[in-house]
Order: structure tokens, then sequence, then C-alpha cells
């Protein structure tokens, strides 16, 4: 399963390079999502992101910047239940402890991730722009 949502990211934007529309894209992944993989949703993962703004997002930047903002989501929702108050923090527990520092882990990991400037893969579908 982790395989499949790592590769999603690269044949998505594969997709919208070619010209298909991200609101068609999201009907063809909830169409293979409902024949092949709903029973193990419904078994084993109930909750849902907004696809459409998924898409949309990867449209117009880079799948490394939709797969880090993917895996920063659980520290963005513990920062917001912090400042709304819904998640009490006493940094004098380990647990507390822990939760601070896995957040500023997620956040500087997908931070340095989104900025590492690494070489350019030359993938069949990637479009090379040599206007440097």
């Amino acid at each position: 399963m982790r395989f499949s949502s790592a590769g999603l990211p690269i044949v998505a934007k594969y997709a919208l390079n070619r010209g298909t529309s991200q609101h068609v894209l999201l009907v063809y992944r909830f169409a293979i999502a409902t024949l092949v993989l709903a029973p193990f949703a419904i078994v084993f993962d109930r909750h849902m992101i907004d696809q459409n703004l998924y898409y949309t997002g990867i449209k117009y930047t880079t799948v490394t910047i939709a797969t880090a903002l993917c895996n920063v989501l659980p520290a963005f929702v513990f920062l917001l239940a912090w400042v709304c108050r819904f998640e009490k923090v006493d940094v004098k527990k380990v647990q507390c402890q822990a939760k601070i520092l896995g957040t500023i882990g997620t956040v500087g990991g997908a931070m340095i991730m989104t900025m590492f400037n690494g070489p350019m893969l030359t993938l069949p579908w990637t479009k090379i722009n040599n206007q440097s």
C-alpha cells in the first residue's frame, strides 16, 4: 500500500503533463479505488482527504512538494489542535516532548526534502527544459 501511495504522485504528474484534467484524473482514481481498494479502505482506513486539492496542487507544483506535504499533515494537525487547545501539552511529560520533537522533525524533514535540489532524473515521461 505504501508503494502504491508513493508511486501515485509520479503517475499523476505524468498524466497531468500529458494534458489530463485533474478532475478527470480524480474520477479515474476513485473508480479504480472503488473496484480494487474499497474493501481494504473500509476495513483499515476510513479517513479521506479532499483529492481535488491534492491533484490541483500536483498540477502546479512538483511531486516532491506533494509528497512532503502529505507526510507533514499530522504535524500540522497537532499544531492546529495545540493552538485551538484541543491538545494539552505539558513539556515536562515524556509523551508531550516526543510529540513536539516529532513535529519539529517532520516539518524540518519536509522542508529539507522540498528545498534540496538534487540531480534531475531523466525518466521517459519528464519534460527536459534546457533553458538555464
